[in-house]
């Protein structure tokens, strides 16, 4: 059936991480820039785990009450019976769980991940390569410039002059995406005097068309 690629508002969720090894690490790092509350248990953790001020640390073996009022849970153990114990606990629940390193116990997959300011990517051949996500994540991160939130603040900036000047959808829709290959040939945003350049050309165009 395939995993429809939903982006959530994490901020401020309650997650849980079962596990304080360098796996855990991995999926906190990931999930961290999203804003989520995170409590981590494990009976040890990690001397990086310890180190990030955001988490809520439990220094204790995971318990069935841990997953009370949680939005997602992780269970990033070495222990694969406990780690499908957490799930079928989740499952009851109606709780998001993802089991590292095993697909058939997750209700949701961790994408390979590109983020550029504004701009989220998500990756996944659910499962059947790894490989060919990070592959991908490479090609994506070289291709997408450095710049890219600039340039996407400059897009969002334009666009209430572009839709004063332009009325015909299908010229304003062409000229938005006009704007973006420019910016992306450029590696950065517009200057002033480019926007109003072009937006003029595409003015001009527009009377013409339509006469």
């Amino acid at each position: 059936m395939g995993y429809f690629p939903f982006f959530v508002d994490l901020s401020n969720k309650e997650g849980l991480i079962a596990g304080g090894g360098r796996v855990a690490l991995r999926k906190i790092e990931k999930l961290l820039p999203y804003g989520p509350r995170l409590t981590v248990a494990a009976p040890f953790f990690l001397e990086e785990i310890e180190e990030i001020k955001e988490l809520s640390l439990l220094r204790k073996p995971f318990s069935e009450d841990m997953v009370d009022g949680k939005y997602f849970v992780i269970a990033a153990t070495d222990d694969r019976e406990l780690n499908r114990r957490i799930f079928r606990i989740c499952e009851e629940r109606n709780i998001l769980i993802n089991v590292v390193d095993d697909k058939e116990a997750c209700s949701f997959l961790f994408p390979g991940l590109v983020r550029k300011g504004k701009l989220t990517v998500g990756i996944s051949t659910e499962g059947a390569s790894p490989s060919a996500a990070i592959h991908i994540k490479e090609h994506l991160n070289q291709w997408i410039p450095e710049s890219f939130d600039e340039i996407l603040d400059f897009l969002e900036k334009c666009r209430p002059q572009v839709k004063k000047r332009i009325s015909c959808e299908r010229e304003r829709a062409a000229c938005f995406a006009a704007l973006f290959t420019r910016c992306m040939e450029a590696g950065r945003p517009l200057t002033e005097e480019e926007f109003k350049s072009m937006l003029d050309e595409k003015v001009h165009k527009e009377k013409k068309d339509s006469r």
